[in-house]
């Protein structure tokens, strides 16, 4: 069987027999510093150092990570050899943080043009404890001891990617994983640098392959969407050394206000607890407005989703309505509207504002209405507009009637065409930009 199939088997026939106990979140931290998530343990990897590198991308520390879905093979494991890894970032307020991750070698060998490529993953909604990191995942893919799940649905990206021969390295994102703080969900600048960073760290690795040659491709969904999106609009100036051959962004959620809207009251209304807890994490001038308007029942679930994976946020929080999380029935939504600090910080977090220096391809699904549809084709608008060589992509499917259904099907169903696209570009392929028949298509 050729080495692709083997890999894409591997994936598909061990996924469903791996459980596996992951760790807990820096609220939990015991007198050892040892750091417990819903009955999981934090490797202690996970602990940042006090003192961190000057250099962004900067690697911190890197040790095996043993792959759950592996299988022998006669020139080493299939579908390679897995790296943890712990990098310097810059967050949003310009402080230097440590954000942890994966690097993969691929076993397959690359068969595009030029020398092999790199490609960093931003893995859509993990959730905000730190047992939930996408690092983890790939060592325990499905992650159940009865008071926390996650899946690590990410690792099929991944897989098909490395068995294209593409070198892989996966950011846990800031806050995720690492055990000093709070994750910041869906912030647009900490998930650029922790996307761009983490492809400066890939160049560290011991026994990497990958060189300063190396084209690079960014793949991303959902949150990992506009995490890549953004690191597109910012690589100019974050990291312009980097040779970025292209971009995917999978349903981005480039406009957070009417992202807000739409998953209140949604199977993913959890989502709205990891937003007003990242916000506070990264601007804590907000705090005073949250005491305002939220009750104790809304404070009490800000405090237990900051532990929680997507499948804990589901079962527990699963169509809430925030109306019952404020002090006199508003949305939060509403309360976002009404307090200008509010309104200015989301604003501040809109992607589409730059122009991208390499192409990108924007996938939405007509029918998402979770992650609307709307916000993200306005996206490929956007870029269009400032000369971007974008790649806009439908994705045509009927409404599902539920939003999670209507969100993550089309991730499953664009997913061949997305890596069969990065590639392309991988290879050196001129990208066909559809900027012009843009306003025809749905």
């Amino acid at each position: 069987m050729p080495v692709r199939r083997r890999l894409l088997a591997a994936a598909i026939t061990t996924a469903a027999a791996c459980l596996g106990a992951q760790a807990l979140p820096a609220a939990a931290a015991n007198g050892s510093g040892t750091v417990v998530s819903r009955g999981v343990t934090i490797p202690a990897f996970y602990r940042p150092p006090a003192e961190l590198p000057a250099a962004e991308g900067a690697l911190i520390r890197s040790e095996p990570l043993p792959l759950a879905l592996s299988l022998p093979g006669l020139h080493g494991p299939l579908p390679g050899r897995a790296t943890r890894l712990m990098y310097r970032s810059t967050d949003s307020n310009g402080l230097p943080v440590a954000v942890t991750g994966a690097y993969i070698e691929p076993a397959a060998a690359w068969k595009g043009r030029g020398p092999r490529p790199l490609v960093a993953v931003a893995p859509g909604a993990m959730g905000q404890g730190d047992q939930c990191a996408a690092s983890m995942g790939l060592e325990r893919p499905l992650l159940f001891n009865g008071r926390t799940v996650s899946v690590g649905y990410e690792d099929l990206a991944i897989y098909r990617l490395l068995a294209e021969g593409a070198a892989v390295v996966v950011t846990d994102y800031i806050g995720l994983g690492a055990t000093d703080r709070l994750h910041t969900y869906v912030n647009r600048v900490d998930g650029a640098h922790a996307v761009l960073d983490a492809v400066r760290a890939a160049h560290a690795v011991p026994g990497a392959s990958v060189t300063p040659a190396s084209r690079v491709g960014l793949f991303g969904y959902s949150q990992g969407g506009g995490a890549t999106a953004a690191a597109a609009e910012l690589q100019p100036a974050y990291a312009p050394e980097i040779a970025l051959a292209g971009t995917y962004s999978g349903a981005p959620p480039a406009e957070l206000t009417s992202v807000t809207a739409a998953i209140d009251g949604s199977d993913l209304a959890g989502a709205l607890g990891w937003s007003v807890n990242g916000f506070l994490q990264t601007d804590p001038a907000l705090r005073p407005i949250a005491e305002a308007h939220l009750n104790t029942a809304g404070k009490a679930a800000l405090a237990d989703l900051s532990t929680m994976c997507v499948g804990d946020a589901l079962f527990a929080y699963g169509s809430a309505h925030s109306t019952a999380w404020t002090k006199d029935g508003q949305s939060i939504d509403a309360v976002i509207r009404e307090e200008p600090a509010l309104r200015a910080f989301l604003d501040d977090q809109r992607i589409g504002r730059l122009k991208p220096a390499s192409p990108v391809r924007v996938a939405t699904g007509v029918s998402d209405d979770l992650v609307p549809h709307a916000q993200a084709r306005a996206l490929a608008v956007d870029w269009c507009r400032k000369g971007a060589d974008v790649t806009y992509k439908p994705v045509v499917l009927p409404d599902a009637g539920r939003a999670l259904v209507n969100h993550f099907v089309p991730l499953l169903a664009d997913q061949g065409a997305a890596v069969s696209w990065l590639t392309d570009r991988l290879s050196g392929r001129p990208a066909a930009s559809n900027c012009r028949s843009l306003p025809m298509q749905p």
